[in-house]
């Protein structure tokens, strides 16, 4: 048996499935036909329907279980409805041929029009009525270079990192007949992320969101993957300012789902759209509180600029103590004793290496991996600096320290000992009083639900702190907050009480 077009493009997945195939479950299918209105009580002879990735047939196998009730309901050939109206794509010949035995089984009969064996991005299509469906998830390293090419010419919304699901979102979207309606369910993270930026432009410019059904927490699919998965409604019409929104955490619980009227921003930035937090003048973001974010030095090679050896290897003054992520694992502050080496003066330039002969000399030993680095070959001159400038006054800062990745529910505030390496942000710009209270707060189920709307939950249940999530978060006036309250907050931050935490601050904003 031949090795499958689908395993021979984009790989292998760890668990033994080929890239691209992930199942949706039988009970999503049913609803995501509901909300676009292909009813089994509806006649639907004459309506177009359209799934680009059909795999073995999920969707196809229950669009033709409907298309036989209506065609009883509303006498006509459901066989011959099926040819003219149904189209269905894969890349893979047996799953083609799985989902057209599965047809014939139940009295269906497709032609070679209904399901097509082809790469459906490069495959002309023709307008339809309806789009429904579960596209490929393919991380942009896995798509091959050739296919990244040809996205890059062919989809103007393949963009920066994208999955390859984007290109499938663009043109299914151009068949869509006038007042057509398309339903995929897909990643949340064109949603939320960068590489999604030119498909919310192309939507928001020329189309109607209308629905977004939250699966993240739920079993969608057949198997369990990290998809992080939404169903999204979109229509051709004139772009509105309200969405409908919803989320569930079991997809059982999809029939009796509550929806709820959301703004949409004219920008491409959509995460408001996932955040209940008001924008009145109660809350505000961190920045707007007089805060800086940032993030830790990259060196572009950890290995020779930091280590717990340096203050015996270089000149003192060269050097810096560095905090890393994994100085802060389990809710616990662990130095590990590790020395950043800083190759700048004050003033931002780099210094003379004929100054500190150990310094020098230490570096000459790692002259030609330091100078194998990009940023080295586009300055060979200044072969030993860093990807990021230093800047020693940040040591001395009170700062909170917010690792990258990270399971701690715990939020620390270094009171200006340490310099944060390129695995951590950090808060800066007001007092240590003043970042307590901050980190309080973005340890209550206030921030992290803020901040599971605007980013993706990793493997663990936790949230990613980076800084374009951070500058989004919206947070009670601390001005504002009476100096009681103050005092109690900042007791329950110091003996870590996070119920209490979340008590108070559910007493003071609901």
């Amino acid at each position: 048996m031949n090795l499958s077009k689908t395993a021979s493009l984009y790989g292998i997945r760890s668990n033994g499935g080929f890239h691209g195939d992930v199942f949706t479950s039988p009970m999503v299918v049913r609803y995501m036909l509901d909300i676009v209105g292909y009813n089994v009580n509806s006649d639907l002879r004459n309506i177009r329907i359209l799934e680009p990735s059909c795999g073995e047939g999920e969707f196809v196998i229950e669009i033709a279980h409907r298309l036989l009730h209506s065609a009883a309901l509303y006498h006509f050939d459901a066989n011959e409805a099926f040819q003219r109206n149904v189209r269905a794509y894969d890349i893979d010949e047996r799953k083609i041929e799985h989902c057209r035995k599965r047809l014939t089984d139940i009295g269906i009969s497709p032609s070679g029009k209904n399901l097509q064996v082809a790469n459906f991005l490069k495959c002309k299509a023709e307008k339809t009525d309806i789009v429904v469906g579960n596209p490929p998830y393919i991380r942009y390293e896995n798509i091959p270079k050739d296919m990244r090419d040809f996205c890059r010419c062919n989809y103007s919304t393949f963009h920066y990192r994208c999955d390859l699901y984007v290109p499938f979102f663009e043109k299914t979207l151009s068949l869509l007949s006038e007042s057509g309606c398309h339903c995929f369910i897909c990643s949340n993270r064109w949603l939320k992320n960068e590489y999604g930026k030119k498909l919310r432009h192309l939507i928001a410019k020329k189309y109607a969101l209308k629905m977004i059904i939250d699966l993240e927490q739920s079993d969608a699919f057949q198997e369990e993957v990290l998809a992080y998965p939404s169903i999204t409604v979109i229509k051709a019409d004139k772009p509105s300012n309200k969405i409908s929104y919803g989320e569930v955490r079991k997809v059982d619980e999809l029939p009796n789902l509550q929806i709820s009227k959301r703004d949409i921003p004219t920008d491409d930035d959509w995460t408001n759209i996932f955040s209940s937090i008001s924008t009145n003048d109660t809350f505000k973001t961190i920045e707007q509180q007089g805060f800086k974010i940032g993030i830790g030095a990259a060196t572009g090679a950890d290995a020779v600029f930091v280590s717990c050896d340096l203050p015996e290897k270089v000149e003192t003054e060269l050097i810096l103590p560095s905090i890393n992520a994994r100085d802060l694992r389990g809710n616990q502050f662990n130095w590990h004793g590790e020395y950043l080496l800083n190759p700048y003066n004050s003033d931002g330039t780099l210094v003379d290496l004929v100054n500190y002969p150990l310094a020098n000399a230490y570096l000459e030993q790692h002259r030609e991996r330091l100078s194998a680095r990009h940023i080295a070959r586009k300055s060979p001159a200044k072969w030993y600096k860093t990807i990021d400038r230093i800047s020693p006054n940040l040591l001395t800062q009170p700062k909170i320290l917010l690792p990258d990745m990270s399971g701690n529910t715990f939020v620390f505030v270094d009171d200006g000992l340490f310099y944060p390496l390129h695995n951590i942000y950090y808060i800066t710009g007001r007092s240590s009083v003043q970042l307590r209270l901050l980190a309080a707060f973005l340890m209550s189920d206030f921030v992290r639900c803020q901040l599971s709307a605007v980013t993706n939950t990793m493997n663990g249940g936790f949230s990613r702190w980076q800084s374009q999530h951070l500058r989004k978060l919206r947070i009670p006036d601390l001005n504002a907050i009476s100096e009681k309250d103050i005092q109690q907050i900042l007791a329950f931050y110091e003996c870590r009480e996070i119920s209490s935490i979340n008590n108070k601050i559910n007493e003071l904003y609901g």
